[in-house]
């Protein structure tokens, strides 16, 4: 892939544990998880390094019993990339908002494994996730603009 990764980091992280402790009460059953996930990306200016960006995968799981919260983990990663100069403009948004989620979410469902671990839960274990199609999900009229327009000039 023509980018580089700079660096990536933990931007925020957030646990909270509200009804603790009696969402450890034996017999309670499992809770049932609500996870949300969203990407966003920034150009970020840099006198050196030509077509920098930060990358930031967002993830909220929330644990409910009822109409209890038992947990919410939220967290923000970043990543800071810079994209090849040789690859055309048109294709640094789905490169941003496709590729570099799918490299950290590996990290991200790490990290917030083992913090709903230390929070005195099983670790929570995301399953994978197909960036491309929410990518195509949430820019549904923006793709379909670009198609109707390159098939116009063609």
């Amino acid at each position: 892939m023509p980018v580089t990764i700079h660096t990536q980091y933990v931007r925020d992280l957030s646990f909270e544990n509200p009804n603790a402790p009696a969402s450890f009460r034996v017999g309670a059953g499992a809770p049932e998880m609500d996870v949300n996930i969203a990407m966003d990306a920034r150009k970020l200016e840099d006198p050196e390094i030509e077509n920098l960006y930060e990358v930031v995968l967002i993830v909220t799981a929330t644990a409910t019993r009822g109409e209890q919260v038992v947990f919410i983990a939220e967290m923000a990663y970043g990543v800071m990339v810079s994209i090849d100069k040789a690859v055309p403009e048109d294709q640094h948004h789905p490169i941003l908002l496709i590729e570099i989620p799918r490299f950290a979410f590996p990290f991200c469902r790490q990290i917030l494994s083992t913090t709903t671990s230390q929070g005195g839960y099983p670790p929570l274990l995301l399953n994978p996730v197909d960036f491309q199609a929410l990518y195509i999900q949430r820019f549904k009229e923006d793709l379909k603009d670009d198609l109707e327009a390159n098939q116009t000039v063609n």
